[in-house]
């Protein structure tokens, strides 16, 4: 039996904020194609975590040091020539408060997309409607496709926010509580989308 090796790889990992050590020697192999979960109590570092697997705290930052490694299917994330955008398009990342961007709900799904190259109209309105439907947004927004994203309901820039994520069909979704703002009825088919 052959095991594959993992998809992501943390190797010794030490975040430090300021003169806060965060996250201390976190070592751990996160296979593909499954849900892993962090689970601690509020301060422990699971957003920190998530934030580091994604580039989003960044040895650039004056206040922020990272020592170890990151590894995503053999590439480390944190050498001087990984370029983030690549990295950032393999991972989406969802979050606890969602946060549209300052757009219109339609350039908010064809944001990424877009990043990554895609400029054919007819593509990016598929790619619009495809994640809105999939996180049962599309029939409450169809008519206002062009308005501001802001101006949507918290759950509803919960969804949005997921649909963004999954427009530029990462191969992996970091989630940090992204279910909070949304009904109980509704938790259960994002996640049936996110996985």
């Amino acid at each position: 039996m052959t095991i594959a090796s993992p998809h992501i790889s943390v190797k010794n990992l030490n975040v430090y904020i300021g003169e806060a050590h965060i996250l201390k020697n976190i070592s751990i192999d996160i296979p593909d194609k499954k849900v892993t979960s962090f689970i601690g109590p509020s301060g422990c570092g699971k957003t920190t975590l998530l934030k580091t697997l994604n580039r989003l705290l960044d040895n650039n930052s004056t206040d922020v040091r990272i020592e170890g490694k990151v590894l995503v299917d053999g590439e480390d994330l944190y050498a001087k020539d990984t370029e983030v955008t690549h990295i950032r398009k393999k991972m989406g990342l969802l979050s606890q408060r969602p946060f549209p961007l300052p757009m219109s709900i339609y350039d908010n799904i064809a944001y990424g997309p877009r990043i990554h190259g895609e400029r054919d109209k007819k593509v990016l309105d598929e790619i619009v409607e495809r994640y809105l439907k999939a996180t049962a947004l599309w029939d409450e927004v169809k008519d206002r496709l062009h308005g501001p994203a802001t101006r949507l309901s918290i759950g509803q820039q919960q969804r949005l926010c997921l649909a963004r994520g999954l427009a530029i069909e990462p191969e992996i979704i970091l989630g940090d509580e992204p279910t909070s703002a949304l009904d109980p009825e509704m938790v259960g088919e994002v996640l049936d989308v996110m996985v």
